[in-house]
C-alpha cells in the first residue's frame, strides 16, 4: 500500500511540477516588445502610440520579423501547454470534404468549362470540352503553377473571343497585386509577355487583339489607371486610356455580357460613373454614360435584344430602382424610363437581362428573392425557398442568348446547391448539391430566425443554427458572428466546417447588425459615419437578447469577426469585456484614427465616406468614441485570438500586432491574448483548399480549449 501511495505521490508531484513548469515557461515566452512612444496630436487631442515602430512597409526589418515570430511561438506554446485539438479538428474538417470533385460545367460559346479537384490537391484544375462526351483539355493546373511557392492565388481568368487564348491573373504574395499572363490554347504555350501590378480585372476587344486592364498605385494599391494591351507585345508598349485622379474612387473594367462593350466603372461608396468603349472600336476614348454626381450610385448592363441599357440607380430611390435608356440619351436622366419603381421595403440588388426575360434579385425583410420578369407581358414568377433564413445568389450566367439561368442556394443546414431554371416556365432543376462526407443529415439541425429589440427600439434580425439533440435551454456554448460595414450583408449560408462546433453542442448565430444592407440601404446608412456606434450596440444587444430567449449559457459566450468585423470585435470587447468568454478577431481593422489619417496606407482615401475623415474635427471625435486601439483600458479582458497576414493589403499587419501588444499592457486578468501571423499570406490567409483550413481548425481548437476550462 505504501509503495502504491509513494508511486501515486511521485506521479502527482511530477504532474504538478510539469504543469507549473509549463505555466512559467509560457509566462516567460510571452512577447515583451519594446516601447518607443510616438505622439500624434489632432484637434487638441494627444494620442501616444508605444508600438508605432512595428510599422515596416518593407516587411524586412529584422526586429519586426523577430517579434512576429515570437508571437507565433507564444501561440504555439499556449496550445501545447494544454488540450490541443488542432490536429484532430483539421482531420475532422477535411474528412468531410470530397477529395475528388468536379464543378458543374458552364457553357460559353463553343465550350463548357469546369474545375476539377483531385485527391489531396490543394488547388483546382481548370478544364474545357465541347460537351460531356468529347475530349477534355486542361487549361490550367493550378497545382503546377503553385509549386514551390509559399502563396499562390488564381484570382481571375478569361477566354478570348476567338477562344484560342486564355488570360489569367495570379497573386504570389497575398498582396493582391496581380500579374496577368497569357496562354495559347492551341499550342499550350504561355507567352513570355505578361502584365504586372494589376487589379486582376480584364476585358477583351471583339477581335481578341487587345486586352484592357487596370494597374494599382504602387504605394496605396489604389486601382486607378486603365491601359490597352496588344497581345504579343511587352507591357512597356501599352497605351494609357484613362486615369482617375480622385483618390476616393476605384477603377475597374470588364466586358458586358453581350460582349459588345467594354465597361469602365469608376466608383466610391456614395457615387459612381460608367464609361463605355465599343468592343469592335478599341481605339476609341471611353464614352461617359452619365457623369458622376454626388450621392448617385448607378450601374448599367447592355440588353441588346431590346436595344437598350438597363440602369440600377438610387436617383430619387434610396433602395434603388430599375430604369432604361438608349445610349444617345444616357447623359440625361430625365429621358430615362422607369421599369421597376422604388419600394420602401425592398432593396433592388441585381438584374440580369436575357432576350425575353429579366432575372431580378431583391432583398426583402432581410432575405434575398429571385424573380423572372417577362419583358412583354410583365408577368412575374418567383423562385420559392423553404428555410426561414438562407442565402441565394446568381451563379455564373455568361451567355445572353440562352433559355435558362443558374442560381445557387444554401442555408445553415443545407449544403450549397446549384440550380438551373427555365426562363419560360420558371421550372427549376437541381444540378448539384455539395457533398458532405460522413454521417451528415440536414434534418439533424434546426435553423431559427429571431428579431431582437436593440436599445433604440430597432428590430435586429439574427440567424441561428444548432443540432437538435444537443440543444439545452440556457445550457449551450454559443458563438456569435458579425460584420456590419460597407453595406456588406452576411447571409446565412452553409459551412461543413461549422459542423465541428454544432456537433459538440455549440449554437452558431449571425447577428445582422446595422452597417450591412440586410434590411435595405437605410440599414447601411444607419451603421456608418456618425451612426457607426449602432453596429456595436446592435451586436451587444443581440447577444443579450438571445440569452433572454434561452439560446446559450451566459458563461459560455464567444464571438468572432474579420477585417471590419474585427473592428466590431475590438469595439464590443472594450465596451462589454465581461459579456464574452472568448473572442476571435481575424485581420482586424482596429487602429482607425491612425490609419484613416494616413492617405499613403492602401484603401484609406476611398473609405472616408465609410468611417469619416479624421482631419474633420467632428468626424475625428466620433471615431475616437469607438476606435478599438484608442479605447483599450485597464480592465479584465476575455481570452482573445487575433490573426494577421504579413502581406495583407487591406489591413496592414501592424494594426493587429500593435493591438495585441497594447491589450496585454492593459489587461488586468490572466486570460490569454494570442496572435497568429501568417508570414507568407495576405488578407485572406494562406492559399490552398486544405492548408487554409488549418487556421480555422486552430480557431475552433481555441474555442474548445476555453470551453473545456
Amino acid at each position: 500500500m505504501i509503495k502504491y501511495l509513494l508511486t501515486f505521490l511521485l506521479i502527482f508531484t511530477t504532474f504538478l511540477f510539469t504543469s507549473e513548469t509549463k505555466i512559467e515557461t509560457l509566462k516567460d515566452l510571452k512577447p515583451s516588445p519594446k516601447k518607443l512612444p510616438v505622439t500624434f496630436e489632432a484637434h487638441g487631442v494627444k494620442r501616444i502610440d508605444n508600438y508605432y515602430w512595428m510599422r515596416d512597409d518593407s516587411r524586412k526589418d529584422p526586429e519586426v520579423i523577430a517579434h512576429l515570430n515570437e508571437e507565433n511561438s507564444y501561440l504555439e506554446n499556449w496550445f501545447v501547454s494544454g488540450n490541443d485539438y488542432r490536429k484532430a479538428l483539421f482531420e475532422e474538417i477535411t474528412d468531410r470534404i470530397p477529395k475528388n470533385e468536379d464543378s458543374v460545367p458552364v457553357r460559353l460559346k463553343n465550350f463548357e468549362y469546369f474545375r476539377r479537384y483531385k485527391q489531396e490537391n490543394e488547388h483546382g484544375i481548370y478544364i474545357r470540352r465541347k460537351d460531356k462526351n468529347s475530349e477534355e483539355k486542361i487549361l490550367l493546373d493550378v497545382n503546377e503553377l503553385a509549386k514551390n511557392k509559399d502563396f499562390y492565388q488564381l484570382a481571375n481568368w478569361s477566354i478570348s473571343p476567338k477562344e484560342n487564348l486564355m488570360a489569367y491573373a495570379e497573386d504570389t504574395s497575398g498582396r493582391r497585386q496581380y500579374t496577368i499572363k497569357f496562354k495559347n490554347l492551341e499550342n499550350e504555350e504561355t507567352s513570355s509577355f505578361f502584365i504586372e501590378n494589376t487589379s486582376g480585372d480584364m476585358a477583351w476587344s471583339s477581335d481578341g487583339r487587345y486586352l484592357f486592364y487596370v494597374i494599382r498605385d504602387e504605394e496605396t494599391l489604389l486601382p486607378y489607371k486603365l491601359f490597352r494591351h496588344e497581345i504579343g507585345t511587352s507591357q512597356e508598349k501599352d497605351v494609357a486610356i484613362y486615369e482617375e485622379k480622385d483618390t476616393t474612387y476605384y477603377l475597374s473594367v470588364g466586358n458586358t455580357r453581350s460582349m459588345e462593350y467594354i465597361e469602365v466603372n469608376i466608383s466610391s461608396t456614395t457615387s459612381s460613373e460608367v464609361r463605355l468603349i465599343k468592343s469592335d472600336s478599341p481605339d476609341m476614348n471611353p464614352q461617359i454614360f452619365l457623369p458622376r454626381e454626388e450621392d448617385h450610385l448607378y450601374s448599367v448592363d447592355h440588353d441588346p435584344a431590346s436595344s437598350r441599357f438597363l440602369i440600377e440607380s438610387n436617383w430619387k430611390a434610396l433602395n434603388f430602382r430599375l430604369l432604361e435608356t438608349n445610349l444617345n440619351d444616357s447623359s440625361d436622366k430625365n429621358k430615362w424610363k422607369e421599369l421597376i419603381p422604388h419600394r420602401e421595403e425592398v432593396l433592388l440588388q441585381s438584374v440580369i437581362p436575357f432576350p425575353d426575360h429579366l432575372i431580378i434579385m431583391e432583398r426583402e425583410n432581410g432575405l434575398r428573392k429571385l424573380k423572372i420578369l417577362h419583358k412583354e407581358s410583365k408577368a412575374v414568377k418567383e423562385i420559392n425557398f423553404n428555410d426561414p433564413t438562407y442565402t441565394a445568389y446568381l451563379a455564373a450566367n455568361p451567355e445572353y442568348y440562352v433559355d435558362r439561368f443558374y442560381f445557387g442556394y444554401s442555408s445553415m443546414r443545407t449544403p450549397d446547391s446549384l440550380f438551373s431554371v427555365m426562363l419560360s416556365s420558371g421550372r427549376k432543376r437541381l444540378l448539384k448539391e455539395a457533398e458532405v462526407k460522413g454521417s451528415f443529415s440536414s434534418g439533424d439541425y434546426k435553423v431559427d430566425r429571431e428579431f431582437i429589440t436593440a436599445r433604440d427600439g430597432t428590430q435586429v434580425p439574427v440567424s441561428i443554427v444548432y443540432k437538435k439533440n444537443k440543444f439545452i435551454k440556457n445550457g449551450n456554448p454559443i458563438f456569435f458572428y458579425g460584420y456590419g460595414s460597407y453595406g456588406n450583408s452576411i447571409d446565412a449560408g452553409f459551412s461543413s466546417s461549422r459542423l465541428s462546433l454544432l456537433d459538440r453542442g455549440f449554437i452558431f448565430a449571425i447577428a445582422h447588425v446595422r452597417g450591412g444592407q440586410e434590411l435595405g440601404r437605410s440599414w447601411y446608412e444607419d451603421g456608418k459615419i456618425f451612426n457607426k456606434l449602432n453596429t456595436f450596440y446592435d451586436f451587444i444587444d443581440v447577444t443579450e437578447g438571445l440569452l433572454e430567449k434561452g439560446y446559450g449559457d451566459k458563461d459560455r459566450i464567444y464571438a468572432g469577426g474579420g477585417s471590419a468585423g474585427g473592428l466590431l470585435m475590438g469595439a464590443i470587447v472594450n465596451m462589454e469585456p465581461n459579456l464574452y468568454k472568448g473572442i476571435i478577431s481575424n485581420v482586424p481593422f482596429v487602429d482607425v484614427i491612425t490609419t484613416m489619417s494616413d492617405p499613403s496606407i492602401p484603401l484609406t482615401t476611398g473609405e472616408y465616406s465609410e468611417w469619416g475623415n479624421p482631419d474633420i474635427k467632428e468626424e475625428f471625435e466620433y471615431i475616437m468614441q469607438y476606435s478599438p486601439y484608442d479605447n483599450i483600458s485597464e480592465q479584465e479582458y476575455p481570452s482573445i485570438l487575433v490573426t494577421a497576414g504579413l502581406w495583407d493589403s487591406q489591413v496592414q499587419y501592424y494594426e493587429p500586432a500593435k493591438y495585441v501588444a497594447k491589450l496585454r499592457d492593459y489587461n488586468k486578468g490572466k486570460n490569454p491574448i494570442l496572435m497568429k501571423v501568417n508570414m507568407t499570406a495576405g488578407h485572406s490567409g494562406v492559399s490552398g483548399r486544405f492548408e487554409s483550413l488549418k487556421e480555422l481548425a486552430m480557431e475552433y481548437a481555441f474555442l474548445l480549449r476555453l470551453d473545456s476550462n
